[in-house]
């Protein structure tokens, strides 16, 4: 089985067209028009061994919030669509992901039910062209629109590359984790999610 989406979302910011396959081998090509996004994404593509396709024209002469904003709705909605209705999936996971001094946990719900919340904080206003501030509301988005309740802290750390890329590995991971087929039902005693 291959679960798999094609993703369009045209906006008067942003462009943005794309591929997400779950039973992949963290194989595709990123470009954000941001680099540090772009590796960002690399690493949960890679992490999570997912294929991903992901291209975004975005109005990056203002700055990358609508870019950063968009790709996170886009890249939510395709892992929403790949699911589909979910029959199988281990649905809970969670992961600590250690990046040098860095500890982060991510525990998520493929519930069908969005809701975010972030604990942690980061120190410094860029990461090479990213606004550290558009972290959470990446995640924020990108949970919204997989339609998954997630949980990420920043349990202790000082650099903040190392925060955001703990983040971004240690949610690849507990997608991977919590997207597996197990089983033969929906995993819910409602009978769907």
């Amino acid at each position: 089985m291959t679960r798999s989406a094609s993703f369009n979302r045209t906006t008067k910011e942003t462009r943005i067209s794309g591929t997400l396959t779950l039973e992949g081998t963290g194989q595709g090509t990123i470009k954000t028009g941001l680099g540090f996004l772009d590796h960002m994404l690399d690493l949960f593509k890679f992490h999570g061994g997912f294929d991903l396709e992901l291209a975004c024209q975005g109005d990056l002469w203002i700055d990358g919030h609508h870019s950063i904003e968009d790709i996170a709705l886009a890249l939510g909605g395709a892992l929403n669509e790949a699911l589909g209705d979910r029959k199988g999936v281990r649905r809970y996971a969670t992961f600590y992901l250690p990046m040098d001094e860095c500890l982060t946990r991510t525990s998520l719900d493929l519930s069908g039910r969005p809701f975010h919340i972030f604990r942690g904080f980061l120190t410094s206003p860029l990461v090479g062209e990213f606004p550290t501030e558009m972290t959470r509301h990446f995640f924020q988005s990108f949970a919204s629109a997989s339609k998954m309740t997630l949980h990420q802290e920043i349990l202790y750390g000082e650099n903040d590359h190392h925060r955001i890329e703990s983040l971004f590995k240690g949610l690849a991971r507990a997608v991977q984790e919590a997207a597996e087929v197990v089983g033969g039902g929906v995993p819910s005693s409602k009978g769907v999610l």
